[in-house]
């Protein structure tokens, strides 16, 4: 089959071109010019561009699926504490009378009240029932009065390591949690989904991700559902086509002490162990060297040094990747202290992931290239893109470029992708890959304000941390480039990304969707 009339972006690098390719049995076996393809019958893409097939390498897809019941409580929907009440109220009205009421995304840094929702905002919700309702980070949430209850949370109950329960003068809980050990504290309570059920829900996710071009994707907290893996592995035998790395969180008590071949293998496998270093930047819970503005605190440490250190001999031993939650600088210096001068452990790919790499000063990063350890990084544009607010609060400048600097980081050889977080951000089509490869390009954010141009790069630059550097992060099982040898995973663009405004990319959409040479999604004419 050969696929010709087309502009082939082979993600071989920037400036890497084509026009014509071939593939057989799935592989594609020849790359090229159109004017040397031979005489025969041909697909005439109509001078549409290509691309490989898309990653998204850290995402939350077990999320998705867990929350698949949950409120839509993202901006624009949700804009104030007002429309929060109502949107929640709503949807409880729509729940069976005994169920939680659970939402996600509030942005409380656009309320025009200034604060996040507390027990007694939620309380107008429902008095009777649970209420819970996640901030858009992913990691604060909110519950009523009767949550607390229901979680045994009172004014005696220590704060878990790592995270605390926000409490009024006199040592009440407010209702407000912060950091994931708190949140799980209430969250922990729900009613879980069935296996079945669970698995119904990845499979709806399947054309979520092929319409947008996504054919593998790195789930890095897949243990927010029980059984991850057969979640997945049972969703693919029944129809779900992405390929997925799974990271559960690190619990020594959860998981297995070795991992065998078949878990770490397949189109559908255990590719590491993730833990958290810091927290986020927007409830100021990065763990960063400068106190934040108009404050003396710098974050949080999230997790020990020794059970870091534990985390990442499990995955040495298991052969598998330890991917690090660090966002602030002081949080990138910790992992440097405690992995750099470590022997890697592993050969395709870095045996420690960086994740969502916020503040990497010049002396950090030449220390991430240049030590022992190989390491990789996941970084984003969509945060600043969608959470300006927060940010311009919490940092003290962002039009210098220091923040997510993808011009320094593409300056490198570290293995480096670009990537959506969905759903812990503030934008409801967050894994649109072309929004994030426009706020890679222009760096503006949504209002239209600079949030960094020095650190801008190129359409190419960006569209290879979505395929083939990408690739290179995590053993995802394909290049993710349009080469002989490769399999035919690849979209068709309904515009071309390559030529349009760089204002303009974000409306790119994918016209079609192709899996080992068969084309598995088409939008609707």
């Amino acid at each position: 089959m050969l696929f010709t009339n087309a502009t082939v972006f082979t993600g071989a690098g920037p400036d890497s071109r084509a026009s014509a390719f071939r593939v057989e049995d799935g592989v594609i076996t020849w790359v090229g010019d159109a004017a040397d393809a031979a005489d025969e019958a041909a697909i005439d893409l109509g001078g549409r561009t290509v691309l490989p097939g898309l990653l998204d390498l850290h995402t939350h897809p077990a999320l998705m699926a867990e929350a698949a019941d949950a409120a839509d409580c993202l901006p624009p929907r949700v804009t104030s504490l007002a429309g929060l009440i109502e949107v929640l109220r709503a949807h409880g009205a729509e729940r069976p009378d005994d169920a939680w009421i659970v939402g996600r995304g509030y942005d409380d840094s656009r309320f025009p009240e200034g604060r996040a929702p507390t027990a007694a905002d939620l309380d107008e919700v429902s008095a009777d029932r649970p209420v819970l309702v996640w901030r858009c980070d992913g990691h604060s949430a909110a519950c009523n009065t009767r949550a607390l209850e229901i979680a045994g949370i009172d004014r005696e109950t220590p704060d878990p390591e790592g995270a605390r329960f926000e409490r009024d003068a006199d040592g009440h809980p407010t209702g407000v949690l912060t950091e994931l050990a708190a949140v799980a504290a209430v969250a922990d309570c729900r009613p879980e989904p069935d296996h079945g059920e669970l698995v119904r829900r990845v499979v709806g996710l399947d054309e979520h991700y092929l319409s947008h071009g996504i054919v593998g994707v790195c789930d890095l907290l897949s243990s927010v559902i029980r059984e991850p893996l057969a979640v997945f592995r049972d969703a693919a035998v029944a129809g779900f086509r992405p390929r997925v790395a799974l990271y559960p969180g690190w619990d020594p008590e959860a998981l297995p002490e070795t991992l065998d071949d078949d878990a770490r293998t397949g189109r559908i496998r255990i590719a590491g162990v993730k833990i958290l270093m810091d927290g986020a930047f927007s409830n100021r819970t990065a763990w960063v060297r400068e106190p934040y503005p108009d404050s003396d605190g710098c974050g949080i440490q999230m997790i020990s040094d020794e059970s870091a250190l534990a985390a990442g001999e499990w995955a040495r031993r298991n052969g598998v990747q330890l991917a690090v939650h660090a966002m602030g600088d002081q949080a990138l210096e910790r992992v440097i202290e405690l992995f750099g001068d470590q022997e890697p452990w592993l050969d395709d790919v870095p045996s420690i992931r960086l994740e969502h790499v916020t503040l990497v000063p010049d002396e950090l990063l030449s220390r991430i290239v240049g030590g022992r350890m190989r390491f990789g990084i996941a970084t984003h544009t969509v945060f600043l893109f969608a959470e300006y607010e927060a940010y311009k609060l919490n940092l003290p400048d962002v039009s210098d470029g220091r923040a997510y600097p993808l011009r320094a980081l593409a300056d490198t050889p570290l293995p480096l992708a670009l990537s959506s977080d969905r759903p812990a951000t503030a934008w409801s089509d967050a894994d649109d890959v072309f929004l994030s490869v426009q706020a890679a390009v222009d760096r503006r954010a949504a209002d239209g304000t600079d949030v960094g141009a020095p650190s801008a790069i190129t359409v190419d630059e960006a569209l290879t941390l979505y395929t083939s550097r990408a690739a290179r992060l995590a053993p995802v099982g394909t290049p993710a480039t349009i080469a002989a040898g490769a399999a035919a995973d690849f979209v068709v663009l309904d515009a071309d990304v390559l030529t349009v405004p760089a204002d303009e990319i974000a409306r790119v959409r994918v016209a079609e969707t192709w899996l080992a040479g068969e084309k598995v999604w088409a939008a609707a004419r």
